[in-house]
């Protein structure tokens, strides 16, 4: 394998690559996973820009050690915007740090090089003055227990999708990348969208005992859907819309429609690769578009 390094420049920033041969994921490299967010930046983009990324880098690939990073590096170039955010409670006893803004193409390939391979954001956005706003997006992320697997989760996403309508909120579906689910609400700004999911969520559990669990606790959620509403708390953070994920193909969180879930007969029908997911975005476009431009009040 080759450490050589390569001068490239995306939309004049210079950025230096390297060991771009090195194999991130059992057959698929470095430099196909720098490929694959160059090429998927256009819809991807707008999901991330003026969210802070929480980074989760595999610099020895999947298998190796992995970490979790919100601070810039040292060493992170000057043309990479930063806001500097209270942590207040961080476990690294710091009450800022300084969160990378992937706002554009060199920020994007440049968290690539640094193996960065799956990016996490908040569902609230940096105002200009670099304040946080208030949540304008709602989330439920859906995590069957085994031995249910997504279609169980897919069961859940439906019942949710109708509960949520009932309160004349639409719901838009993407898969985590690994075994469950996320729905997003896109919602005028307002800090009770971690209250009202956390009742969504119980009333489905409710109704739904054999099925659905909103409780945090793991020993409750097996063959069982949790319904994860916490996601909503603004120091917590979820995959973004079209991240790779660390599992042993380069599986990609990756939005879909109501009538692929529904039509789901396996849980095979709806993992999709990098390849895959720029096959669909060259066929369908941005399927969570909506959240960009769509924004609900909360009953």
């Amino acid at each position: 394998m080759s450490s050589k390094r390569v001068a490239v420049k995306v939309e004049g920033r210079e950025l230096s690559l390297s060991s771009l041969d090195k194999d991130l994921y059992p057959e698929f490299t470095k430099g196909e996973v720098v490929d694959y967010y160059t090429r998927i930046a256009p819809v991807m983009l707008p999901h991330l820009k003026d969210r802070p990324a929480t980074r989760i880098r595999f610099p020895d690939g999947i298998h190796g050690t992995s970490f979790v990073e919100k601070n810039a590096p040292s060493g992170t170039p000057d043309w990479v915007r930063t806001v500097t955010l209270a942590t207040p409670g961080s476990s690294r006893g710091r009450d800022t740090l300084d969160f990378v803004m992937v706002d554009d193409l060199p920020t994007l390939v440049w968290c690539a090089q640094m193996a960065a391979l799956e990016l996490h954001v908040p569902q609230w956005t940096v105002g200009p003055r670099g304040g946080r706003r208030k949540p304008d997006l709602m989330v439920f992320d859906l995590d069957p227990g085994a031995p249910a697997s997504i279609m169980e989760a897919c069961e859940v996403a439906l019942l949710l999708r109708d509960l949520l309508a009932a309160d004349g909120l639409t719901a838009h579906p993407k898969t985590s990348g690994k075994k469950g689910l996320h729905l997003y609400v896109p919602i005028a700004e307002t800090d009770r969208a971690e209250e009202y999911a956390k009742q969504a969520a119980y009333k489905l559990a409710t109704d739904h005992k054999d099925l659905v669990v909103a409780k945090m606790e793991r020993q409750v959620r097996r063959d069982r859907v949790f319904v994860d509403w916490s996601q909503n708390n603004p120091a917590k953070t979820t995959v973004a819309p079209y991240s790779l994920r660390a599992a042993e193909r380069p599986s990609v969180s990756t939005p879909i429609t109501w009538e692929e879930l529904e039509d789901a007969r396996r849980p095979s029908d709806l993992v999709f690769a990098a390849p895959d997911v720029l096959d669909r975005v060259a066929e369908h476009g941005d399927l969570l578009e909506p959240l960009l431009k769509e924004r609900q009040p909360l009953p």
